[in-house]
């Protein structure tokens, strides 16, 4: 089967027994002795073939592709994990958001007691505001 597909392959890009002979740097009779069946390349001389032909080993080997099925079935699958992984990408960006509001709601309150109480703290009370019953007059005595 290599035979066959050697030849129709290398007959497919228009090519000679000596063309290609000369792109894998072998004599032209190595060429004929593939597409007789009367020997077989080594694997890196079939890796160089697949690469002229542009096509997988396993075509030149004979070996035809599955269904075209599979790839879709693959294709689908690999679809439907980075729609799964977006969806949580997603899912986690909003909790962060939401936790980094939350956190800044905090930081924002306790900015806003420190705040409060440093300017309660250091204002001076009013002359008239009583302590445990008394009224406390001004310094100076003036009222």
């Amino acid at each position: 089967m290599f035979q066959e597909n050697l030849k129709a392959l290398r007959r497919k890009k228009g090519m000679s027994q000596e063309e290609l002979a000369a792109r894998l740097h072998v004599v032209r009779q190595t060429i004929s002795k593939w597409e007789k069946g009367l020997s077989v390349p080594d694997s890196a001389l079939l890796i160089r073939l697949a690469e002229v032909f542009e096509v997988p080993v396993s075509e030149l080997l004979g070996e035809r592709i599955e269904a075209e099925e599979q790839p879709n079935a693959l294709a689908e699958q690999l679809a439907r994990i980075n729609e799964q992984l977006a969806i949580r990408n997603r899912r986690g960006k909003r909790i962060w958001k939401a936790l980094a509001w939350i956190a800044g709601g905090i930081v924002a309150a306790i900015l806003l007691i420190t705040l409060l109480l440093a300017v309660l703290s250091s204002s001076p009370l009013p002359s008239d505001v009583t302590v445990s019953g008394q009224i406390l007059e001004p310094i100076g005595g003036e009222k």
